[in-house]
Parts: C-alpha cells; sequence; structure tokens
C-alpha cells in the first residue's frame, strides 16, 4: 500500500477521535486505553505500547504508562522512582538512547545479541518481534516524554505502519503534554500543601476570603528547645534532625487519616477533617494513635543519636477538636491556605502547657469528651489568652 494513501485513510478516525473526544479524558491511563483500541482496530498491528514522562516529583523521576494487548488488564502505570537513571534498568536502554540523541530508534527483536539492553530481550520474550521508538516533541524541552511501540506480528511493523505511528504521535503530543502539566501541578501542589488542600484548590477555591467552616480534629506539634538546636548545631545536621521530626509525624498522620497543613519553623500544623460529627471518635482516635506511633519512631531515632553523640529530638503535641474556617488569607496575589479560629488558637497553647506539664501528648477537655481512647486528667490549668482555666488530659 502506498504511505502517502495510507495517511488520508486509516489513521483519520483514530486522529478525528483524538481531537474531539480523546484530548477530553481525564485520566492518561484511560486515554491510552482506548487510543490503542481505535489504532489496533484501525489495523496497525501494535501489541505493546509504553509511554515515558519525566516529572517533577520528591520521590519519583518518573511515571511509565505501559499497554498491552494481550493482557486482562491492559493499562498499568509504572512509577520510576529518584535514582532509576543510575540504575542498569535505565543506562543504556532504549529510553536512554532516545532521550540522548533526541532520535528515534527500531530493533528487529530476531537480529538482538547479548550486547542489547535486557528490556528488548523481555520484550523479545513476551513475545515482541519489532520495537519502534521516538520522543514525543512538546514545549518542555529536553523533558520531552517517550513513546515505544512494540508488535508481535511475524513481520514486523511495516514502512506503512511505522508512518502512521510517527503521524500518531505529532497528534497525541498536545495531549500528553496537558496531561503533564496536570500531573506535576497537582504533585506540586500537593507535596507542598497538601492532598485535601490540594484538591480544594483544584476544585476552584483560589480567591482571597474563599474558605469553608468545618469540624477538625486539630493538631500541633514543636520541638523542645529548637532555639538552642539552632545556636549550637551546623546548618546540615539541624536540616537532618528537622526532616527525621518531620518524618516521623507525617508518616504516622497520614496512617491515621490526618494531613499536615504547614511547617511552621519547627511546628506542625495538622488537621483531621471531618465531615459529620458522628465520625469525631474515629478522628480522635487516630490522632492519638497517630501521636503516639511519631513519639515511638523518634525513640527508635533517638537511640542511635545518642549513641552517636548527638542530640535527642524531643517533641510535644497539642490536641483539640472544633469548628475552623479552612481557606485562603493572604494578598491578593500571595495567599496562604489555613485554618484559623479559636480552635486552632487553644491547640497551639495546649501544645506549649506540654512543657510546662512534662508530658509529650496534651488533649483538651472538649478532645477527651469525644475520644473513646482513655485519658487522664492533669487537672484545670490556664491557656495564654484563654480567660477562665481550662481541664487538660494525656494519655495513659
Amino acid at each position: 500500500m502506498d504511505v502517502a494513501l495510507s495517511h488520508g485513510t486509516r489513521i483519520d478516525p483514530v486522529i478525528d477521535w483524538i481531537v474531539r473526544e480523546g484530548r477530553l479524558e481525564p485520566e492518561l491511563p484511560t486515554f491510552v486505553g482506548r487510543l490503542m483500541e481505535r489504532t489496533v482496530a484501525s489495523g496497525i498491528p501494535v501489541w505493546r505500547l509504553y509511554l515515558g514522562m519525566e516529572l517533577l516529583h520528591p520521590q519519583l523521576q518518573a511515571m511509565g504508562v505501559v499497554w498491552r494487548r494481550d493482557q486482562a488488564i491492559q493499562v498499568t502505570e509504572i512509577p520510576r522512582r529518584q535514582g532509576i537513571q543510575y540504575t542498569s534498568a535505565y543506562i543504556g536502554s532504549p529510553v536512554q538512547e532516545i532521550r540522548e540523541c533526541g532520535c528515534a530508534i527500531r530493533y528487529r527483536l530476531q537480529n538482538l545479541t547479548d550486547q542489547h539492553h535486557m528490556v528488548l530481550h523481555e520484550v523479545k520474550a513476551d513475545g515482541g518481534t519489532d520495537y519502534f521508538g521516538q520522543a514525543i516533541p512538546t514545549s518542555r524541552g529536553r523533558l520531552f516524554p517517550i513513546i515505544t511501540f512494540s508488535t508481535d506480528y511475524p513481520d514486523g511493523f511495516s514502512d506503512t505502519d511505522l508512518a502512521d505511528l510517527r503521524r500518531l504521535i505529532d497528534h497525541i503530543g498536545a495531549v500528553v503534554e496537558m496531561h503533564i502539566t496536570r500531573l506535576v501541578a497537582r504533585t506540586v501542589i500537593q507535596t507542598y500543601i497538601g492532598p485535601e488542600t490540594g484538591r480544594r484548590i483544584f476544585d476552584g477555591l483560589v480567591k482571597r476570603g474563599d474558605g469553608d467552616r468545618i469540624n477538625a480534629v486539630l493538631w500541633f506539634s514543636d520541638l523542645r528547645d529548637f532555639t538552642g538546636l539552632n545556636e549550637r548545631l551546623p546548618g546540615n545536621e539541624l536540616l537532618d534532625m528537622l526532616n527525621m521530626y518531620f518524618e516521623a509525624i507525617g508518616v504516622a498522620l497520614k496512617k491515621h487519616g490526618g494531613e499536615i497543613l504547614k511547617f511552621i519553623g519547627d511546628g506542625v500544623m495538622a488537621i483531621f477533617p471531618v465531615d459529620d460529627a458522628m465520625f469525631l471518635p474515629d478522628a480522635t482516635s487516630g490522632a492519638v494513635d497517630a501521636a503516639r506511633e511519631a513519639l515511638s519512631a523518634i525513640e527508635e531515632v533517638n537511640a542511635g543519636r545518642v549513641e552517636a553523640g548527638r542530640d535527642a529530638i524531643r517533641f510535644g503535641v497539642g490536641l483539640h477538636v472544633g469548628l475552623v474556617t479552612f481557606g485562603n488569607v493572604g494578598t491578593e496575589d500571595r495567599l496562604d491556605f489555613t485554618v484559623i479560629g479559636p480552635a486552632v488558637n487553644r491547640c497551639a497553647r495546649l501544645e506549649t502547657m506540654t512543657k510546662v506539664l512534662k508530658v509529650p501528648i496534651l488533649a483538651s477537655a472538649d478532645f477527651n469528651r469525644v475520644c473513646p481512647r482513655p485519658m487522664r486528667s492533669l487537672g484545670r490549668h490556664r491557656l495564654r489568652g484563654v480567660p477562665d482555666p481550662v481541664e487538660m488530659f494525656t494519655t495513659t
């Protein structure tokens, strides 16, 4: 079949779908699956597709999307952790080859030798006969996504197949770039702001004054003697200590349904959102369990730190529950998404009292009233800024 003739025939319905419907698909794996259904139906014998995208992510270097025609679950996502570029999985691979030369590659898999990368041998072992790949041009410059196609057709891809695949790549570039941009934006927002806050921002709460009144279990924790540590520790040691402390708290909070709202120097403000008051016992229990687990994790860290002659990490946790305003404050063009209200102030003051009462966890009477975990009263004490003494509780 004449190559030029094919450009006006079999691939046109696929391109029409991309332009009209495919670009509206909100999830990239679904887009890939539906794209390949139509591509195969057009007569191009694709058996396997790999789409690799570099990310801006604290843990992940890239994300891969794999489609296989002969599998029950045809589309899977493969996260690539930071440092993948230094491993044998990447070094010498077709992806590295495309990324470094910026050119298209093709391998007839029946002609492989021991010098070819293990990825090609794996594709061949699974039934592949021909392998073609290239970069997808986007506005991101060198951070371009990479796409590869394999076939299990005995004769491999024809020249017409390859011409149609190149044409297909040209038309999916804008859609792939849109999904990468969305993924990067979501990752940045969730990394720096948190998943619940990020969701609200993505849903449109972006103007100063936008916000909701919500019930929440509140958490505030703070390092002991941070001022002294700041004075006597080198910057890199202090950062290491902070990251160990933040990691222990972050892991415990995430496990039990909490979300870090912000880091305030050495302080951590977090919430356990509660949509319905009937779930307050679950949220308060989660907060207590998270506090205990974070303290336990830090004790394990401290065993090694003390043995190495370093300062132990000590911190206190204040817990409260109440109505807060969850929304945007700041200037017209520089905003912070935060929680405000008397309950927030009381939670921070409770944490301060952990130092006075020499306990690691301190909760309000309101918290204790709805928390099924047993707690012990420490009597009534004054909180700065609160007119009357309040009863305080610690864990048993």
